[in-house]
Formats: structure tokens, sequence, C-alpha cells
């Protein structure tokens, strides 16, 4: 199996530096650079069988966002925002030294990437949003939100696993073997052996003040960055989604940069891109 190299870059934020972890697959001179960016609570080996399925082609580059996984927390919590997260990953991409890349985001990391993408100048090429978009379901939204600040602690790695399980169902079918990596990614012992979540749950703040005035003002936002988007788009949504509606899916087909859409039955938010008409779907995006 080819293994992946863990690197560091360090970034700037208001409060002063950090760094962010990332995991390069492939051939670090190969001038084709691909970007897997996870979700709110997930790492970067979540794109580990995506990767291994395309570095022969790709340098494949999968950060871990500030605050999750091997990277470093952030001393001021009201900077995890997608502002902070879009400038991390200019920060990471001067250090690949890469004229272009393709992008690939699941839920949090398609958000970033459409801020890239977005940019004057930028150098997305090919953009992956899967299960993202500019409108989110509120309720979908409370749902995460409410388990993301939950300082929750197991005694036993299954226990954790089965919680880590539990949340995550709307991934859709996995082999035992899948949840159990999938629950390893994220679960770490703390001090006293307790099995606890990778990430700062400080994340969870700024959620917490988001009101619906500013859920307003962010989703006019985020739909004036997609309609500035040019590069060709791919717009994966697993078909049971709580988070991305059909009908938002069906409006960024129309607009922006008139995204393909690809969906996946019996699966909701996110598909984890580990199955293989998944894996197919965005191989046969990028090599068009």
């Amino acid at each position: 199996m080819i293994q992946a190299q863990i690197k560091t870059v360090q970034c700037l934020s208001p409060a002063g530096l950090h760094k962010m972890a990332y995991k390069e697959w492939g051939d670090s001179s190969n001038p084709k650079v691909l970007v897997c960016v996870h979700g709110v609570t997930r790492v970067s080996d979540d794109f580990d069988r995506l990767a291994q399925a395309l570095c022969n082609d790709y340098r494949v580059v999968c950060p871990d966002v500030a605050g999750r996984g091997r990277s470093d927390w952030l001393s001021n919590p009201q900077h995890y925002q997608l502002a902070q997260y879009v400038s991390d990953m200019v920060t990471l991409l001067a250090r690949l030294n890469a004229d272009t890349v393709h992008w690939v985001g699941t839920s949090m990391g398609g958000l970033i990437g459409m801020g890239l993408s977005a940019l004057k100048g930028n150098p997305v090429k090919k953009l992956v949003l899967n299960d993202i978009g500019p409108t989110l379901n509120p309720m979908a939204i409370a749902r995460i939100g409410d388990y993301i600040g939950q300082n929750v602690r197991f005694s036993t790695f299954d226990d954790a696993a089965r919680y880590i399980r539990d949340i995550s169902l709307p991934f859709g079918p996995h082999s035992e073997e899948e949840w159990r990596k999938l629950a390893s990614d994220v679960l770490k012992q703390d001090e006293e052996g307790q099995w606890i979540r990778h990430y700062d749950l400080n994340i969870s703040v700024p959620f917490k003040s988001v009101t619906p005035e500013s859920a307003k003002q962010g989703e006019a936002l985020i739909w004036m960055s997609y309609d500035a988007i040019t590069c060709p788009t791919l717009l994966l949504r697993g078909a049971d989604s709580d988070l991305l509606s059909k009908e938002v899916a069906i409006e960024m087909t129309r607009r922006g940069p008139k995204a393909k859409l690809v969906e996946f039955p019996e699966v909701g938010h996110a598909p984890t891109l580990m199955q293989d008409d998944q894996i197919a779907a965005i191989r046969e995006f990028l090599s068009v």
C-alpha cells in the first residue's frame, strides 16, 4: 500500500502563528496537484482511499484544517471561520509551488474551495464540491452544530467508535472495516486514557454566535462567491442529503459555473469518497 508523507506549513492568524499539517501522496515534483479538504469535524485521512486511487496521476495533498487532526489549534476560537481557512490554504498553495490545482472539498472543504475559486487570479482549474452549496438546510446545520461542541469521552475504543458511527450514519452503507477506519481517524486517547475526538471543541464557538440575520448575509455572500466561479465544477450529492437540498443542487447547475450534478443513492450528508462509484465520478471529471 502506498504511504503518504506528513508535512506541515506555518500559517498566520490575527492572533499569531499556527502550523497546519497535511498529507502528501505521489510524486512531489508532479505539476498536476489535487488538493482535498475535509468536512467540519473530519480530517485529512478521510481521503486516503481517494488519494491512493489517484496518486499515480496527481500529487495529492490533504490538509488538516486548523483545529483538527494533526494541525495546531487556534488561540482565538473566533478565528475558526472560512476567511481564516481560505487564508491558510493560500499559504499551503504557496508552499506547494503549484501554478494550478484541482480541488475536492467535502462540506466545509467545499465552502473553502468556493471561497478560493471565486478570487481573482486563483489557481483552481477544476472544482469538486461534495454535498455542499450556498444555501443549506438550517435543521441540518443545527444537527451538526449540536454535536460539534459536545465534550464526549469513552473508556473503550469500541464505545467511541459506536458513537462516531451513530452520528455518521448519513454517510451511507459501509463495511465494518470502513466504519472502523472512519472512527479511528477522528478519535484519540487523552492523558487519562479516555477516547475523545481529535479536534478543538472550540470550533463550535462561531456556530453558537450565528443569528438568523448573519446566516442570511453569509448565504448571500456564498452565492456571490459561487456565481463568481468560472472553472469547470462537479457537484456531488448524497441523494438523501439533509444539508444540500435537491432544489439548491439544481439551482447550482443553472447559475455560476453551472455545475455538473452527480447523485449517489442511499447516501445522505456526505458521501465519504471511499466507494468505487464516488471515486470513479471524480476521476472521470478530472481527466476530461
